[in-house]
């Protein structure tokens, strides 16, 4: 098999996959349908988040996604249709806050590397980063509520990013895309760069960068960053059986089978 059919290959597959240069613990998710993650995923990644917050090889994370154009497109539309019960619903809305709260509890700094477009629990989880870069393409938008739901599992973390007026309007307003440096303005991304090469090599540069810091003092700013969410596992569970309920209603209902 050559080199690039094994490349087309593997980008016509799921995966979570980590890495390890110079202390630093890249971790890439990947879906061929614009990076929108199932459930089967978004455990993977929670898992190997867990992992390599233990991993004494690695000093720093960095959390990115595979191909170029969407850094994530929120939870799997095909799981996300098949739901018919409130328990199976909770279940599916736990996928992100499982992350979530890995990211949260994990002792080392992780940096969001986001390239392009994302939407729902991808706004979640770059805002759930310590360190957030991105590319001029990384356009933000939470969709929910044009499906009869609404960003309850990812909020808490957005709004501890970015505030709650900057949540709310991006929430109201469901059906715009917010550029990059709107998103920057708000404190969600730290810098914005003019291409996925620059962000590259500033993601590189900064987190082994990092990687020259004392970890005890990293575990303990990670402390002070995240003070105060430490009831987000019940949080997000209670947010999860929000959404889990409101899929079942018939507006949703309606709504998923114009997606079919």
């Amino acid at each position: 098999m050559s080199r690039n059919i094994k490349r087309v290959k593997e980008m016509s597959e799921p995966y979570v996959k980590q890495i390890i240069e110079n202390e630093v613990g890249y971790i890439e998710f990947f879906h061929p349908a614009h990076n929108s993650l199932p459930g089967a995923v978004l455990a993977e990644l929670a898992q190997t988040i867990i992992d390599a917050g233990t991993n004494n090889d690695i000093k720093v994370i960095v959390l990115k996604s595979g191909g170029e154009r969407t850094f994530c497109a929120g939870a799997s539309f095909t799981e996300l249709i098949n739901i018919n019960d409130a328990a199976t619903g909770k279940v599916f809305f736990s996928g992100f806050a499982n992350v979530i709260n890995a990211m949260r509890k994990c002792p080392k700094f992780i940096i969001g590397r986001v390239q392009g477009k994302t939407v729902g629990g991808g706004v979640g989880l770059a805002a759930s980063t310590d360190y957030c870069m991105a590319s001029k393409f990384a356009a933000i938008k939470l969709s929910e509520l044009n499906i009869g739901i609404g960003p309850f599992v990812v909020g808490p973390a957005i709004e501890r990013k970015m505030g709650l007026s900057a949540m709310s309007q991006i929430a109201i307003d469901a059906n715009t895309f917010y550029p990059a440096e709107w998103a920057k303005q708000k404190g969600l991304f730290t810098h914005v760069y003019e291409s996925t090469e620059a962000l590259d090599e500033a993601v590189k540069t900064t987190a082994e960068h990092l990687c020259t810091y004392n970890t005890e003092a990293i575990l303990e700013m990670k402390k002070v960053f995240w003070k105060g969410t430490e009831d987000w596992d019940a949080l997000l569970a209670e947010r999860a059986a929000i959404s889990g309920k409101l899929v079942l209603s018939d507006f949703t209902k309606e709504k998923l089978k114009t997606y079919k």
